[in-house]
């Protein structure tokens, strides 16, 4: 499954990302590949997690890029 995450570098340099489509599923990392490595472990023990509850797994989002002329 592929999830759409947000990464925002905060003031001591740190990369912060989370995934909109599992609240409360946040990680980071000193560096970005380093942030989106921890990423994809907490995606997995998140949607492990609500297999193990019988809870039902949010879907991916799919995204699309659309153009706009001003």
């Amino acid at each position: 499954m592929k999830y759409r995450v947000l990464i925002e570098q905060d003031e001591d340099g740190m990369f912060i990302i989370e995934v909109p489509a599992l609240p409360g599923c946040i990680s980071q990392g000193k560096t970005r590949g380093k942030a989106l490595q921890n990423i994809q472990e907490a995606i997995a023990a998140y949607l492990e997690s609500l297999k193990a509850r019988s809870e039902p797994v949010s879907p991916s989002i799919e995204e699309a890029v659309v153009e706009v002329s001003v």
